[in-house]
């Protein structure tokens, strides 16, 4: 069936039960997961170079802790769950570009994601990136509440 299992997380509850749904899958399948954190660069407006310099590392500094952290929490339930694991963190505008990019670099065979649900309006004005993901993958998509 499945060999090799993408699952994207940005630490929010929600990620985390797609997580756990896409590990538990690949536990029954003996497949292997990698796990993606996806940083959204730092954007500042401002006239003095030394703040942005000083802000955009602080930035980048908290953000890949909270990447690695957030990565660590994966590698642990899968690892807890007898599935082997990798992971990485890229710095993007677009999680949902990434998400595809790192699926067929790392020829995953599915992608597990979980969506917020939005539905109407919030969905139009909000967007989903899960939605861009299931638009322009060529690997296939499981999406869970």
């Amino acid at each position: 069936m499945f060999k090799h299992i993408l699952l994207p997380t940005d630490g929010s509850e929600l990620s985390l039960h797609g997580v756990k749904l896409g590990i538990e899958l690949a536990r029954s399948c003996g497949a292997s997961v990698h796990a993606l954190y996806v940083i959204p660069p730092f954007h500042t407006f401002t006239y003095m170079a030394e703040m942005i310099a000083d802000t955009q590392a602080s930035y980048m500094e908290s953000a890949v802790l909270r990447a690695e952290r957030n990565l660590a929490d994966v590698r642990d339930l899968a690892r807890k769950a007898g599935v082997p694991c990798d992971g990485n963190h890229v710095v993007g505008d677009t999680p949902s570009e990434w998400i595809v990019q790192e699926a067929q670099q790392r020829r995953c065979d599915l992608i597990v994601m979980a969506s917020h649900g939005w539905r109407g309006l919030s969905r139009l004005l909000l967007g989903s990136e899960t939605h861009k993901v299931l638009l322009t993958s060529s690997v296939p998509v499981m999406v869970c509440h």
